[in-house]
């Protein structure tokens, strides 16, 4: 798995690329605490466009991170998903609570 970062305003973009499984679920955990550490103030978007395949623990982390985030009064959202993954983000529940939009720049627009 590999990950880009960028910020715009108020909003931190993750990019991510590969599998996201257990192997690298906490290097992926912590990776965000980090940015989200660094901007206090930011809300957080997952450009999950480059993920072919995500498991419970790939789940985790992202449930992870709405809740810190919540908790702060601060949101996280989801873009670009493929198929697979969709599918699993629909199963799991997730998208019931964390916005999914079908672009980086569809997300961009309204989280800005």
């Amino acid at each position: 798995m590999n990950t880009s970062v960028k910020h715009f305003g108020n909003t931190v973009l993750v990019s991510v690329w590969g599998e996201l499984d257990m192997k690298v679920a906490d290097s992926f955990r912590q990776r965000l605490d980090t940015l989200l550490d660094r901007y206090p103030e930011s809300n957080l978007l997952l450009d999950l466009s480059g993920v072919n395949f995500i498991d419970s623990s790939g789940l985790g982390v992202i449930l992870g991170r709405y809740k810190k985030l919540a908790k702060e009064n601060r949101s996280i959202a989801i873009s670009g998903v493929q198929p697979q993954v969709r599918k699993i983000l629909e199963l799991s529940g997730i998208m019931k609570i964390i916005e999914v939009y079908p672009s980086e720049e569809d997300a961009l627009s309204q989280l800005l």
